[in-house]
């Protein structure tokens, strides 16, 4: 039977997947390869899931473990406890890179790197995988300092909640150059370019209560040079 145009017209469309880029595909990227490199480049991820119906988004720091974040908080935490629960979990990680000023007022923007992540995240019950993963996380904010903290011990163990979120599906998106002002704004006399942004760590500050004889270590000294943090 000849299917009436009308009605194909009104047949639904296929869903697309939930990590595609809808608005400015041209800066959508699928790559892992970029999606692990602007995860690593980062400290904080902004995690969201629902709970019987009542949106949370709550700032974590993470670490990247292969195709998985690390993330931890207090296992008293009910939040903590929903998300571990294996619920489906959404993270987003951004990277402001620069102000893109234009001629007009409309074609303001931004330079940024970006990632969604979508999968699910379950609780490490085990002690010796937790402590690996909470000395993983340590390393990841800044490398080599693990070697030089204390371990957690038993108690802090059994009081911090470790999970997995692993990665099922995640897309990138990125800005870069210069502004985009229409022909017609080329010739206003009004500057346009872009202001670079970028975090930089600034000097260490000791404990009021440190011993006086206790240098500041390796990890310390090189963070200051850590790419993620130096112009």
């Amino acid at each position: 039977m000849k299917r009436h145009p009308q009605l194909k017209r009104l047949m639904p469309t296929a869903t697309p997947p939930r990590h595609h880029v809808h608005r400015s595909k041209q800066r959508a990227a699928y790559d892992r390869s970029l999606v692990h490199a602007i995860l690593d480049a980062g400290l904080l991820a902004h995690v969201g899931f629902s709970v019987d119906g009542q949106p949370f988004v709550i700032p974590m720091l993470y670490a990247r473990d292969g195709d998985a974040l690390l993330l931890h908080g207090a296992v008293a935490s009910r939040l903590m406890r929903a998300l571990g629960s294996g619920i489906e979990a959404c993270a987003s990680i951004t990277h402001l890179d620069g102000l893109v000023i234009a001629r007009s007022q409309f074609n303001h923007s931004a330079n940024y790197r970006s990632v969604v992540v979508f999968g699910r995240a379950t609780a490490i019950e085990d002690a010796s995988a937790k402590a690996a993963a909470l000395t993983r996380l340590v390393d990841a904010l800044i490398p080599g300092r693990a070697a030089e903290s204390r371990p957690a011990d038993r108690k802090e163990l059994a009081a911090t909640s470790v999970l997995r979120l692993d990665i099922v599906d995640a897309s990138a998106k990125v800005r870069s150059g210069d502004a985009e002002d229409k022909p017609e704004d080329l010739a206003l006399p009004y500057w346009a370019g872009v202001l670079p942004l970028h975090q930089q760590a600034q000097a260490p500050i000791a404990n009021a209560d440190l011993d006086p004889g206790i240098a500041v270590p390796a990890s310390i000294h090189r963070f200051s040079s850590d790419p993620r943090f130096h112009a």
